[in-house]
C-alpha cells in the first residue's frame, strides 16, 4: 500500500514525498480512512510506529476541505502530555501541511506565553497544547474553543501517569459535544478504556504492535552489574566507535544528572533531559542530540516521550524501569522504520524482579552479556536479597519481588561469550530466597559463566 492508496489529496501526498514517505505503516493505513470519513477513533499504539502522522495527515486533510475565509478559528486541538511531544507534533503538522495553507501553533509551559499569544490573536486552524498552558491561557480568554470540530487526546496513559486526567475533564466540559474525538494510547488498561469512554462515540478501534512486543530488528542485551559499577560500564561500553550516539535512560532526575557529568568528566560529550530543565535547555540538548554534536543524552521517562530521532543506533538502559511497558517504550526509540538498533540493560541485584517483569511481559528472556569487566557475583546478589529481607522485616518495603529464584529457567551454558543467550534473571547458583538455588562451592561468590572462583570487588 502507499499514501496515494489513502486517497489522499496532492499537498499532502507532494508533502509526504518531500518528506521521503511513500509507504504508510500500519496505524497509518488502518486509522486514516476512518479519520477521513469523520468516525471517532479508538487507538493503541506504542511509540515509533507513526502515530502522529496517523491523525494529522487526516486532519489537515478535513480541514483543507473546508473554506479559509476570513479570521482563522480553532477547528481542531491536540492535547499532549509533554512539551518534547507538543514540538514534535508541530514540526509534522509543518511538514505535512505546508501545501494546504492552514496555520497550527504550539503551546506548552516553561516559556514565556508572549510569542503564543501573539500566534493565538493572529488566528490558528490547528492548537497543539500541553494541558497546564490550555488551562492557563483560556482562563485569561486568549483561546476560544467554541468553533473546535476535532479533538485529539494522544499519549493518554501517559497523561494519567503524570496526573493529567483532571485537567483533560476541565477540557472536556468546555469544548462542544459535536465534534470528532481521537484518542491514542500505547496501553489500554481499564482506567484508561473507563476514560475513552467519556470521549468517544461509537469508536473504530485500531490496534497494533500492542506494547507487549518489541520489535525484531532491535538487538537487546542484558549486563549484570553492581550499581557502584555502572557508571564505570557505561564509559567502558561507550569506548566502542560502533556506539555513535545512545539515548540513556534512567528512573529519576537527579540520577539523569549525574550520569551526564560522569560522562563528560570522562570525556564522553553528555547532556541531560528532563523536567526541571528550562524548555530552552531541553530543546537545545535535544537539537545537540540530533546533529551528533552531543554523543549521550540522558534522559527519564516522561522527558523521553517526545525525543523522535532518527538512526538512532543504541538505547541503554543505565537504570531498568519498574514498569514493564516502559522498557518497550524505551527500546522502541531505536530500530524504528525497519532499521536495526541495539538495546542495553544495566541489572543490579536489586533490578532482578524487574527484569522478571520485563521478560514474562515480552515473552521472551534477554540475552546475558557475561564477559565484560564488571560482573556481580553470586554473593552480590545473595547479599541483596538479604537487604531486602530484612527491609521487609523491619516495615521498610523490598523495592520489588524478593524471591531472586522467581525467574525463566536458564540453560546450563557457561561458555562466557560475549552473547551466550542464557535468559536473564538472576544467577544460577544462589543467592536468593529460593533455597533450590543454593551455590554449588559454599559462598556462591563465582561467575555465572565460569566455575573460576573471583575475587569480591
Amino acid at each position: 500500500m502507499t499514501f496515494e492508496n489513502l486517497n489522499l489529496i496532492e499537498p499532502i501526498l507532494n508533502a509526504l514525498k518531500t518528506e521521503g514517505y511513500t509507504k504508510p505503516t500500519p496505524i497509518q493505513a488502518q486509522a486514516i480512512p476512518y479519520i477521513l470519513q469523520q468516525r471517532d477513533i479508538l487507538g493503541c499504539a506504542q511509540t515509533g510506529t507513526g502515530k502522529t502522522a496517523a491523525f494529522s495527515i487526516p486532519i489537515l486533510q478535513l480541514l483543507h476541505a473546508q473554506p479559509q475565509n476570513g479570521q482563522k478559528k480553532i477547528k481542531a486541538l491536540v492535547l499532549t502530555p509533554t512539551r518534547e511531544l507538543a514540538i514534535q507534533i508541530g514540526d509534522s503538522l509543518k511538514a505535512y501541511g505546508k501545501n494546504t495553507g492552514l496555520k497550527h501553533t504550539v503551546i506548552f509551559g516553561g516559556v514565556p506565553q508572549r510569542p503564543q499569544t501573539d500566534a493565538l490573536r493572529a488566528g490558528v486552524d490547528i492548537l497543539v497544547a500541553t494541558p497546564g498552558r490550555l488551562l492557563d491561557l483560556m482562563a485569561q480568554k486568549y483561546i476560544n474553543l467554541s468553533y473546535l470540530q476535532m479533538f485529539v487526546l494522544d499519549e493518554a496513559d501517559r497523561m494519567l501517569d503524570m496526573g493529567f486526567v483532571h485537567d483533560v475533564k476541565k477540557v472536556l466540559k468546555v469544548i462542544p459535544e459535536k465534534r470528532q474525538s481521537l484518542f491514542f494510547s500505547a496501553t489500554m488498561a481499564p482506567e484508561i478504556m473507563k476514560l475513552a469512554d467519556t470521549i468517544l462515540v461509537d469508536p473504530a478501534k485500531v490496534e497494533v504492535t500492542p506494547v507487549s512486543s518489541t520489535a525484531n530488528t532491535i538487538q537487546q542485551k542484558v549486563y549484570y552489574v553492581k550499581k557502584s559499577d555502572k557508571k564505570n560500564l557505561l564509559i567502558h561500553l561507550l569506548k566502542d566507535g560502533e556506539i555513535d550516539r545512545a539515548l540513556v535512560f534512567t528512573r529519576t532526575k537527579h540520577g539523569a544528572d549525574r550520569v551526564a557529568r560522569d560522562m563528560t568528566k570522562a570525556g564522553v560529550q553528555a547532556e541531560a533531559i528532563h523536567g526541571n530543565k528550562s524548555q530552552n535547555a531541553r530543546v537545545r540538548a535535544l537539537d545537540n542530540f540530533k546533529k551528533s554534536q552531543t554523543r549521550v543524552l540522558v534522559a527519564t521517562d516522561i522527558a523521553a516521550r517526545g525525543i523522535d530521532v532518527d538512526d538512532l543506533s543504541h538505547v541503554i538502559n543505565y537504570e531498568l524501569p519498574n514498569e514493564p511497558e516502559t522498557y518497550v517504550h524505551r527500546i522502541g526509540r531505536t530500530g524504528r522504520a525497519g532499521a536495526s538498533g541495539t538495546a542495553l540493560s544495566f541489572c543490579d541485584a536489586e533490578e532482578t524482579a524487574y527484569l522478571v517483569g520485563i521478560q514474562k511481559l515480552i515473552s521472551k528472556a534477554v540475552p546475558v552479556v557475561d564477559n565484560h569487566p564488571y560482573p556481580m557475583t553470586a554473593k552480590d546478589f545473595a547479599e541483596a536479597a538479604s537487604t531486602v529481607k530484612e527491609q521487609k522485616k523491619r516495615g521498610g518495603g523490598g523495592g520489588g519481588r524478593s524471591r531472586w529464584g522467581n525467574k525463566p529457567a536458564g540453560s546450563s551454558n557457561a561458555s562466557g561469550s560475549a552473547n551466550s543467550n542464557r535468559p536473564a534473571g538472576g544467577p544460577r547458583n544462589g543467592g536468593g530466597n529460593n533455597g533450590g538455588n543454593r551455590s554449588q562451592n559454599g559462598g556462591g561468590n563465582r561467575r555465572w559463566s565460569s566455575n573460576k572462583p573471583k575475587a569480591n570487588a
